[in-house]
C-alpha cells in the first residue's frame, strides 16, 4: 500500500466506498489522517465500520472541520450536476481530490532520488491494452513494476515506492478531473472519440479532462494523432514548446511523426529515411491498426526512459494480450472465438471489426449515443450478426439488410454464431464486440466477457491456452 501523506491529524471526508474509496481511506489512515467515511450503500458503510473506520453521515456533518474531500471518480464533479458532497465541500472551502491526486502528493513528498518513474495512460480506447503492454515489457526487461489505477489494482493499493522502479497507471477522465498536481514522467493519450459526454458537459469538457494528463510541463507527452481532437492537442503542445512524440497508423511518414505503421512494421525516421523496427505480423496479441498504435506508443515511451530497443521489440511481440480485449478464448474446429467485451462503444468495436475480413458478430447491450451508426462502413465484413440485450432491436433496425438474428442472451448468441460459422466449412471468427455497455444484463464488461468464455467452452471448444 502507498501511504497518503499531508493530512496528519486532520479529518478528511471520503465519499464513495468502492475500490478506490476504501483504498484511499486505508492510505490516509496509514499516513496519520483521520478519515471520515460515507456511502449511499448500507453494506459499504458496514464494511467500512467493520474495518474500524469512522463512518459519519456527511449530509449533516460539520464540513468546516474537514481538510479535504476525497471523492469517488464515480460521483459527478460537475455534470450533469455536481454531487451533493461537492456543493458542501465548496461552500466550506474544502479542497476536492481523488485517489490519483493522493498518489501524486505521496510521490512528490519523496526525495527525488527515491521516486519511482511514473508512466500514465489515458484515452477513449486502447488505454487498458497499452497499460498492460507497458507493464509486460517492463517486466520482461527485469525491472520492478507495478500496474494499476483504473485497471486492476487501485493506485493506492499498489506496492510502496521502496519496492517499485516503475508505476504504470491507467487513468480515466473522471480521475483526471480530480487531479491538481499529478505529474507523471511520461504520459500517453491513445485517442479521443465521444464517450462519457454527460459527465463532462459535452465533448469540449471531455477533451479538457483528457488533456490534463499533460498538465505538467516536465511530463513527456506521447499521443496518437489520427483524430482531429488529438491532432489539435498535439499542435497545441508543440506551440507551447513541448517536445512531443506523435504516432499515426493511417498517415504516411512525415518528419514530425515519432512513429508510424509501414507495411505492417512499426517504423520511424532515421535521417529522413524510414527505419523498420518491429514486425507486428509476428506479434502474439497485437492484431489490427489500433494495436499497432498501442504498441508504437508503448515502444516510444519505454525506450525514451532508457530501456534498450533490443529488449523492447521482442517483449512487444510476446505480449499475451489483455483479458476481454481482442482475447482469443478458444477454438472449435476451424472457428476461433474472440472476446472483445471491453468494446463498450462503437469506436472500440470498430477496432475489432476492422481487424477481420469477415466475422460472425455478437453485439448489443445497453446502447450508447449513436448506437452502431458509425459502423455502417464495416457491415459488409459481417457475415451475420447475433444481437443481445436492450439494444438488440435498435441494432437490428440499423443493420438493415446485413444478416442478423435477435438472440437475447449470450448463451443463445454464442451457440447460434458457432453453428453458423462452422457451417461455412472454412476458417471463421466468432467475435463478441458489443459496441454497448453491459449494465442491462451484467454488472460490468468483465462479467459479460466471462459469460462469453463460459458459453464458448460449454460448446466443447479448446481453450486458447491449450490450443
Amino acid at each position: 500500500m502507498i501511504t497518503a501523506s499531508g493530512f496528519e491529524g486532520r479529518r478528511v471526508a471520503v465519499f464513495g466506498l468502492g475500490r478506490s474509496g476504501l483504498t484511499a481511506a486505508r492510505a490516509l489512515k496509514a499516513g496519520g489522517a483521520l478519515p471520515v467515511l460515507w456511502d449511499d450503500s448500507v453494506s459499504s458503510r458496514m464494511q467500512a465500520g467493520a474495518e474500524g473506520f469512522a463512518v459519519e453521515d456527511l449530509t449533516s456533518a460539520d464540513w468546516s472541520g474537514f481538510a479535504a474531500l476525497v471523492l469517488s471518480p464515480g460521483a459527478p464533479l460537475t455534470h450533469p450536476e455536481p454531487h451533493w458532497t461537492v456543493g458542501k465541500a465548496k461552500a466550506a472551502g474544502v479542497e476536492i481530490v481523488g485517489d490519483i491526486e493522493l498518489f501524486a502528493r505521496a510521490m512528490a513528498a519523496l526525495p527525488e532520488t527515491e521516486r519511482p518513474t511514473v508512466i500514465a495512460i489515458t484515452g477513449t480506447n486502447g488505454k487498458s491494452t497499452t497499460t498492460a503492454l507497458i507493464g509486460w515489457v517492463l517486466k520482461q526487461a527485469g525491472v520492478r513494476v507495478a500496474v494499476g489505477g483504473n485497471i486492476g489494482i487501485g493506485v493506492l493499493a499498489l506496492p510502496p515506492p521502496t519496492e517499485v522502479d516503475f508505476y504504470v497507471l491507467e487513468v480515466s477522465s473522471y480521475q483526471l478531473d480530480l487531479t491538481k498536481t499529478f505529474a507523471p514522467r511520461a504520459a500517453i493519450l491513445t485517442n479521443i472519440s465521444p464517450d462519457h459526454l454527460e459527465r463532462h458537459g459535452g465533448m469540449e469538457g471531455y477533451i479538457a479532462a483528457k488533456r490534463r494528463i499533460f498538465r505538467d510541463p516536465q511530463t513527456a507527452p506521447y499521443l496518437g494523432v489520427d483524430e482531429p481532437e488529438t491532432e489539435a492537442i498535439w499542435r497545441a503542445l508543440v506551440a507551447e514548446g513541448r517536445a512531443v512524440d506523435p504516432v499515426s497508423v493511417i498517415r504516411p511518414m512525415t518528419n514530425d511523426l515519432g512513429m508510424y505503421l509501414l507495411d505492417g512494421w512499426l517504423a520511424y525516421n532515421a535521417g529522413g529515411q524510414p527505419m523498420k523496427i518491429v514486425d507486428l505480423s509476428q506479434a502474439r496479441s497485437l492484431a489490427g491498426r489500433h494495436n499497432a498504435q498501442n504498441a508504437a506508443l508503448a515502444f516510444l515511451a519505454i525506450t525514451d526512459l532508457g530501456i534498450p530497443e533490443e529488449t523492447v521489440a521482442p517483449a512487444l511481440l510476446s505480449f499475451p494480450g489483455l483479458a476481454h480485449r481482442m482475447e482469443e478464448v478458444g477454438r472449435l474446429g476451424r472457428v476461433r472465438f474472440i472476446n472483445d467485451s471491453k468494446a463498450t462503444n462503437a469506436d472500440a468495436a470498430r477496432q475489432a471489426l476492422s481487424s477481420y475480413e469477415r466475422s460472425f458478430w455478437i453485439a448489443g447491450g445497453r446502447a450508447k449515443a449513436g448506437g452502431i451508426d458509425d459502423l455502417e462502413d464495416l457491415f459488409p465484413r459481417v457475415v451475420e450478426a447475433f444481437l443481445i440485450g436492450e439494444a438488440a432491436g435498435s441494432f437490428a433496425a440499423r443493420l438493415g439488410d446485413t444478416p442478423h438474428r435477435l438472440c437475447g442472451d449470450m448463451a443463445s448468441a454464442v451457440k447460434a454464431a458457432a453453428e453458423a460459422a462452422a457451417a461455412t466449412g472454412r476458417d471463421e471468427v466468432v467475435l463478441l464486440s458489443p459496441a454497448a455497455a453491459s449494465f442491462d444484463q451484467y454488472p460490468d464488461f468483465e462479467a459479460r466477457g466471462e459469460a462469453f468464455r463460459a458459453a464458448v467452452l460449454a460448446l466443447g471448444a479448446v481453450p486458447a491456452s491449450a490450443s
